[in-house]
């Protein structure tokens, strides 16, 4: 794959660093909300119809299915938190989640084609491996 130069792939870097936690903490938020809407119709409905079965089955769905999506999107969040600080680990557990995304048709697919784009540059073993060279701040 062709490489592209240290200063393309820190800016290619820092954008996939903050999609990956951008998404992760959207998929985090739509799984809490998700618990919450549940369980409220799971209140509602059992006022409704004086049972409680109603209650206990939505929670434990709301808790289940809202409970997986807030546990998914920690992978992505730990990768993109990685990705922003240089890390091997993050870039290795972000071309992780991106093989995880490419069954996330639309969007999902194309996180996922830019992560394989950014992370299998010959540069980005290079630009992992240790602190940069021209873009160092000193403070």
């Amino acid at each position: 794959m062709n490489s592209i130069n240290e200063q393309d792939l820190h800016m290619h870097v820092q954008i996939l660093g903050w999609l990956r936690i951008v998404g992760a903490a959207l998929t985090a938020v739509i799984g809490i909300l998700l618990l919450i809407f549940l369980a409220g119709i799971g209140v509602f409905s059992s006022a409704a119809s004086g049972e409680a079965a109603p209650f206990w089955v939505l929670t434990l769905v709301a808790l289940f299915v809202g409970g997986l999506m807030v546990v998914l999107a920690l992978p992505a969040l730990l990768a993109g938190v990685g990705l922003l600080r240089r890390k091997e680990w993050g870039r290795i557990l972000a071309l992780i989640v991106g093989v995880f995304d490419l069954f996330n048709f639309p969007l999902g697919t194309l996180l996922a084609a830019y992560t394989f784009y950014v992370l299998l540059q010959n540069s980005a073993s290079v630009y992992f491996a240790g602190t940069p060279t021209s873009l160092t701040t000193t403070s």
